[in-house]
């Protein structure tokens, strides 16, 4: 279920602060935690690390990813292929 358009999008307040801080030519990775918060048209152009429970993934925030939320673009699994005949 997703969230109510009443509530609007959920931007955690500290991330949003560090959004409004920064400018957009910034070069800077803006390092967070929460993977929760929604990518508003604010981010565009900005470069998240994104912690993914091991690492910082780095998330640099195009147009097409605003409404989506951080999370989705740092993967927390690493696969590992299926074995079979071919054991190379």
């Amino acid at each position: 279920m997703s969230r109510s358009l009443k509530k609007g999008p959920y931007v955690d307040a500290k991330l949003a602060k560090k959004v409004s801080k920064l400018s957009a030519g910034d070069k800077s990775v803006i390092k967070t935690w929460a993977r929760s918060s929604d990518i508003t048209p604010e981010m565009v152009g900005f470069t998240f690390g994104v912690h993914n429970g091991r690492e910082f993934i780095q998330v640099r925030v195009v147009e097409n990813m605003v409404g989506h939320k951080l999370g989705e673009f740092a993967k927390t699994r690493k696969f590992v292929k299926h074995s079979g005949k071919d054991k190379s």
